[in-house]
C-alpha cells in the first residue's frame, strides 16, 4: 500500500510516470528501479519468479471516475479528480452534480454513473475510466467487419456485432474499466493500491464492468528464447551505461523545476514524440539537446522585463552550461541508458499486446487504423510502485495529435 500523498506528483490523483522516465525523476534509485523492473517482467514474461511485478492494461477511457463509499458517512458517491481538491468536490446526488459539473458532457456521464454503479455493491472507493455510454456506441464497419465501436479518448475499441460481448455492451447504460482502489478513514487520508479485481463486485446488466488486470500472462505472451536473449542484453547494456552516467543521474534528480535540466529534458523528449520523431543516435540526441537548452534558457533572458529577472536567468544559464561541459561524458551514457531502457519496455510491450482482447484501432482520414492498446502499467507487487510501458511513439504521438471527442 502507498500513502496517497507519495503519488501527488503532478495531479491529484495516481499521476504515473514512463518506465524510462525514473532515471529523471529519482537519479540513480530510478535507474536501479528501472532494471529491476524490466529483470522482473522478463521473468514474468518466461512464466517464472513470484509474481513480484504485475500488470495491468492502460485502457484509453475519459472521463476517470470514482465512485464508492464515503468511510466519513457511509454514502455512495461518484466523483472525478477533483475528489481531491483542497475543497473536495463529491456527488451524492444529480443536483451534486449540477453544482460541482454543470450540464452536458462529463456531467451527464456522472448522472449516469451514479445512477448505475451503486448496483455493483462497491465495499470501498475504487477508481475506472468510463468507456462508453449507450450514446457513445455506434455501428461500423471496421478492419471488415461489422462492429460495434466506442471512441472514449484517442483509441476507437470495436467489438464484432454479432458476438456474446458486443451483445452485453449493447445493453449496458455505462461502461467502465477500473484500475486503482483506496482505503482510508476520510477522503483526506485515502491510500492508493493499483489494481482491481471486478469479479468481486455484482453483475448487473446496465453496467459493463472489467477491471484491467492481466491474466495468465506467460502463456499469451511468452518471450522466445530470442525475445529473452534480445531483452537480456538490453538489460546488461543498461547496467553498463548506468555505471558510466554516475553521478549525473542526481544532477537530472536534483532540482525538480520546469526550467532545470531534468525538467527541460522530458520536454525535450516529449517535443520529439509529438513530432512524431524516432529516439535515435546518442551523439546526435545530446548535441540537439544541447542546442535546444541553450535557445530555451536564451529566450526566457530575453522574455524577462527587469534586470534582475535577467540576472536570475543568467545565472541559470551559466550554471548549466557548466554542467553540460563538466558532465559531457556522463551525459552521453544517460542519454544511453535513457535509450536502452525505452527499447527494452518496447521488446516488453510487444509481447504484452499479445494479450489484447478488444480490437484497437485509431480512426484517421482514411478509415480505422490497427493499433495497440494505449500500454500496460507494472505494478512492484512489495512496494506498490508502479511504471508506465507505452509505446510512445505510436499512442502518445497519437495522443498529442488526434483530436478527442470529449473536453
Amino acid at each position: 500500500m502507498i500513502s496517497f500523498a507519495q503519488l501527488l506528483n503532478e495531479d491529484k490523483n495516481t499521476h504515473l510516470e514512463h518506465l524510462e522516465d525514473e532515471i529523471i525523476n529519482n537519479g540513480l534509485t530510478g535507474a536501479k528501479t528501472a532494471v529491476r523492473f524490466l529483470n522482473s517482467l522478463k521473468d514474468m514474461l518466461n512464466g517464472v519468479g513470484k509474481g513480484s511485478t504485475n500488470v495491468t492494461v492502460k485502457w484509453d477511457g475519459a472521463p476517470a471516475v470514482f465512485a464508492g463509499i464515503n468511510p466519513e458517512n457511509g454514502k455512495f458517491f461518484v466523483a472525478t479528480k477533483s475528489l481531491f481538491n483542497k475543497v473536495p468536490k463529491i456527488n451524492y446526488t444529480n443536483e451534486d452534480i449540477r453544482t460541482n459539473h454543470g450540464s452536458g458532457g462529463p456531467a451527464d456521464k456522472l448522472k449516469l454513473a451514479l445512477k448505475h454503479l451503486p448496483k455493483l455493491g462497491m465495499k470501498g472507493i475504487f477508481q475506472g475510466d468510463i468507456m462508453f455510454t449507450k450514446e457513445d456506441l455506434a455501428e461500423e464497419v471496421v478492419d471488415g467487419v461489422k462492429s460495434i465501436v466506442f471512441t472514449p479518448n484517442t483509441i476507437t475499441y470495436a467489438v464484432p456485432a454479432d458476438s456474446k460481448l458486443a451483445s452485453t455492451i449493447r445493453k449496458a447504460s455505462i461502461g467502465v474499466v477500473w484500475h486503482t482502489s483506496y482505503s482510508g478513514k476520510t477522503i483526506a487520508d485515502l491510500s492508493a493500491s493499483f489494481g482491481v479485481d471486478s469479479s468481486k463486485f455484482t453483475t448487473t446488466k446496465s453496467v459493463w464492468s472489467e477491471d484491467a488486470g492481466v491474466k495468465n500472462v506467460s502463456s499469451v505472451a511468452g518471450l522466445t528464447k530470442a525475445d529473452t536473449k534480445s531483452l537480456t542484453a538490453k538489460i546488461n547494456m543498461i547496467k553498463g551505461a548506468i555505471k558510466k552516467t554516475g553521478r549525473f543521474f542526481d544532477v537530472l534528480k536534483r532540482e525538480q523545476t520546469i526550467l532545470s535540466l531534468g525538467g527541460q529534458l522530458k520536454i525535450f523528449f516529449n517535443s520529439k514524440i509529438r513530432a512524431g520523431t524516432k529516439l535515435s543516435g546518442v551523439d546526435k540526441l545530446v548535441k540537439e539537446f544541447d542546442k535546444y537548452y541553450i535557445d530555451r534558457m536564451t529566450k526566457e533572458i530575453a522574455d524577462r522585463k527587469t534586470d534582475k529577472g535577467k540576472t536570475k536567468y543568467k545565472k541559470i544559464l551559466k550554471d548549466s552550461s557548466k554542467e553540460l561541459k563538466n558532465y559531457k561524458n556522463e551525459i552521453y551514457f544517460a542519454f544511453a541508458t535513457y535509450l536502452a531502457i525505452k527499447e527494452a519496455k518496447l521488446i516488453v510491450v510487444s509481447q504484452l499486446n499479445k494479450i489484447q482482447g478488444i480490437g484497437t484501432f485509431l480512426k484517421t482520414g482514411d478509415g480505422f487504423k490497427v493499433t495497440a492498446p494505449e500500454g500496460f502499467v507494472a505494478i512492484n507487487a512489495k512496494s506498490g510502485k508502479a511504471v508506465k510501458l507505452v509505446d510512445r511513439l505510436e499512442f502518445s504521438h497519437a495522443n498529442f495529435t488526434i483530436a478527442k471527442n470529449w473536453s
